[in-house]
């Protein structure tokens, strides 16, 4: 499960670098483990736009720290890290409110919750990607517009997305930077679809997890033309769990996905599914017949 830190944070005014709060969560294997906010004066005004928005105003932030007091904190914890953000408005307030103050930001990795959602479910894809509209579809409860609450939904999305695909974080990490399914050839390809009825392996139900070699879409076009039906999650019609090669050298320290603790779940109950690497399906497509 990933680790990861998110934060979101709040303005007094149109001004991005007037951050009047910020609210940080920091993830764990998939689990949160620390919770940090702050106040923040601005030392600017508050528009009554943005306190009707966070109810935040100048005597809320009497005697709190201004962003020169944090950024040492802030540097912290967020350097060499990834960091979760929903859409890119809290990055460009940050970057901007250390440059005010003659400052940078240390280097880390960003990831956008947004676009994680609107590659995950369809439902958001292209509009409804907001921070309240993804939480009240994943049903989770939270105060909107408090920074240390929307901080938390943005990670949780990010932990919900990664336990409902199976997929580790580097691979979210890889996908955010594609077109949305549709938007482009990579995307485009259908994971799921039927066997080819003549293959050798008509009958087997398929299903991939973890980094693999090849494209997912191009390996799920392989599997049907060989007669599998590739499908998305792990059931208890699935016969064969297709796992990365990386991911399988890995499982001594216990890294494995929600599809494969799943599969081997399955396997326990005594359904006939079998893993296999990705490199051992290939040669099992490739084999002569």
């Amino acid at each position: 499960m990933p680790s990861f830190v998110s934060i979101d944070v709040e303005t007094a005014n149109p001004n991005m670098a007037s951050i009047c709060q910020i609210g940080l969560s920091v993830f764990r294997r998939g689990e949160i483990v620390e919770r940090w906010s702050t106040l923040v004066d601005p030392n600017d005004y508050f528009d009554p736009i943005n306190v009707s928005v966070h109810g935040i105003d100048a005597a809320t932030i009497a005697g709190a720290p201004t962003f020169r007091g944090v950024t040492q904190e802030l540097q912290r914890r967020l350097a060499g890290n990834v960091v979760v953000a929903h859409t890119g408005f809290d990055r460009t307030a940050l970057v901007r409110a250390f440059a005010a103050n003659g400052e940078a930001l240390a280097p880390c990795i960003w990831l956008d919750s947004a676009r994680v959602a609107r590659r995950a479910w369809p439902a958001v894809a292209r509009k409804g990607y907001g921070l309240a509209n993804v939480a009240r579809m994943l049903d989770i409860q939270f105060q909107h517009h408090d920074a240390l609450e929307d901080a938390t939904v943005a990670g949780l999305i990010v932990v919900r997305a990664v336990r409902e695909s199976g997929e580790t974080l580097d691979w979210w990490l890889k996908r955010v930077a594609l077109g949305l399914p549709g938007a482009d050839g990579s995307s485009a390809a259908p994971i799921a679809q039927e066997g080819n009825v003549d293959g050798r392996f008509s009958g087997e139900v398929v299903v991939f997890t973890g980094e693999l070699a090849l494209p997912r879409a191009q390996a799920a076009r392989v599997a049907a033309e060989a007669g599998c039906t590739v499908a998305n999650s792990v059931t208890k019609n699935t016969t064969i769990l297709v796992v990365g090669d990386q991911d399988i050298s890995k499982l001594a320290g216990k890294e494995k996905s929600s599809k494969h603790l799943k599969a081997e779940s399955l396997i326990a109950q005594g359904f006939d599914l079998r893993i296999l690497g990705e490199s051992d399906f290939a040669a099992m497509m490739n084999e002569e017949q």
